[in-house]
């Protein structure tokens, strides 16, 4: 069935405005060039956008710079602006963005774990309603919200999780109720690192790709030809479940301390590093266990402090990039070093290896990207150890890589899915009334 007139339209404008937003300002005659229509039907998306507010002149280009072909068109960026959180159990991070993506303003309230609900979501109401102040933002078109938890895939609510402060669940509706007019939506977070690990990170030339969470606890997001998997009941990737060799017990219903999560959850974590004789850290969370690697990290390839928060460019790599890497590092990857930090390492990336293989002999999806506290604090040494032992127990070949976007992920996967959101419902044409 041919398109209509209108839907023609549509279609154009679409493509016009995902160009601008990809390549930045363009002329009239650039846009004719990347699209393939004709000069007239440019001529006219032009006008169209701009009388509906979403495009505007914001420069010129050319070496005359002046007439209407070098007039330079641009998204209007203000048009909207959104709100991004990062929800964790003591606290929440905001970021407030242009229609754009660009950030605007930055902001974050610590949440006592002796907070009571209404408390904790008037606390993270307010750091939000702050953040949009300083950002310029009399009103916010779309906050995404990443947090911990199951994500119900018919409602969209974040379903009630063992362990997970009560607030998480209500703030959705309270944002909601103080933004009169924003779209509120929630997601997983290892779902949006995922996003934003394909769109800006470690996996943007995977089509289908496994992020695997390591933190507090463990998770993993699946992308499958393009497209993130949530799964029938929203819990694709509640990898804490699975039964592995090397437990005491087998994972129930509601409890995962039977599961992967009793291998390499954080206080699993902990407790290796403290058999292993590295110094116990003062808490057994994912910061705790992140700090562990870290420090472990640093002294088998001598970057000390350098070693950062282990993402890339911030100390050694190693066999995901192919870089030429010291010698003890090399020692660490073929299994001959000495000492805890050594040994430590190698028995994390065993334990990492067991749940990544089992993903593996599912999924076979090719890439699988470390990220969490842990993953994060890891960086390239621990994907590196991790593919060596994935080699040995799989016949599928698989790439571990360690995160590209650190401890912003979620955020910027919240952002992104905010603004994908928003600009969906902004560039779809008007309705026409009935006849």
């Amino acid at each position: 069935m041919p398109a209509t007139p209108s839907t023609a339209r549509a279609i154009n404008d679409r493509l016009a405005l995902r160009l601008l937003q990809q390549e930045g300002p363009l002329t009239a005659g650039r846009l004719k060039q990347l699209t393939g229509l004709s000069r007239p039907t440019v001529a006219d998306l032009v006008d169209r956008l701009t009388a509906a507010g979403l495009i505007t002149v914001v420069g010129e280009s050319g070496e005359q710079r002046r007439g209407p072909n070098a007039r330079l068109y641009g998204i209007v960026a203000g048009r909207a602006h959104l709100a991004a959180l990062d929800v964790r159990t003591a606290g929440v991070v905001v970021l407030v963005s242009d229609l754009l993506g660009r950030v605007l303003a930055e902001g974050s309230v610590p949440i006592g774990g002796d907070a009571g609900t209404g408390t904790a979501v008037e606390q993270a109401v307010a750091a939000v309603e702050r953040t949009a102040e300083e950002a310029g933002a009399e009103r916010l078109h779309t906050v995404g919200i990443g947090a911990p938890g199951l994500i119900d895939p018919v409602t969209g609510d974040l379903r009630d999780s063992a362990g997970l402060p009560a607030w998480h669940r209500s703030l959705a509706t309270a944002l909601q109720e103080r933004l009169p007019g924003a779209r509120v939506t929630v997601e997983n977070e290892t779902n949006l690192a995922a996003l934003a690990e394909q769109r800006e990170g470690a996996a943007r030339d995977r089509d289908t790709f496994v992020l695997l969470w390591l933190g507090h606890g463990v998770g993993a997001a699946v992308v499958l030809d393009g497209a993130l998997r949530r799964g029938a009941s929203g819990g694709t990737g509640e990898i804490g479940f699975l039964p592995v060799p090397g437990t005491d017990s087998l994972p129930s219903a509601r409890d995962c301390g039977g599961g992967f999560h009793a291998l390499t959850g954080a206080a699993a974590l902990t407790s290796l590093a403290t058999r292993c004789g590295l110094p116990t850290p003062p808490t057994t969370d994912g910061a705790g266990a992140a700090a562990v690697v870290r420090g472990a990290v640093a002294e088998v390839t001598g970057a000390g402090a350098r070693s950062g928060d282990g993402v890339p460019g911030a100390g050694p790599v190693g066999l995901v990039t192919g870089e030429e890497v010291p010698g003890v590092m090399t020692e660490v990857l073929g299994g001959t070093g000495g000492g805890p930090s050594h040994r430590f390492l190698r028995l994390l990336a065993d334990r990492v290896a067991v749940g990544v293989a089992s993903v593996v002999a599912v999924l076979d999806p090719g890439c699988v990207v470390l990220g969490g506290e842990v993953g994060r604090a890891g960086g390239a040494v621990l994907a590196g150890l991790v593919e060596e032992r994935l080699r040995a127990m799989s016949p599928l070949r698989t790439e571990v890589r360690a995160s590209g976007l650190g401890g912003a992920a979620v955020l910027r996967g919240a952002l992104l899915t905010a603004r994908d959101r928003a600009q969906d419902e902004l560039f779809a044409p008007p309705e026409r009334p009935a006849p």
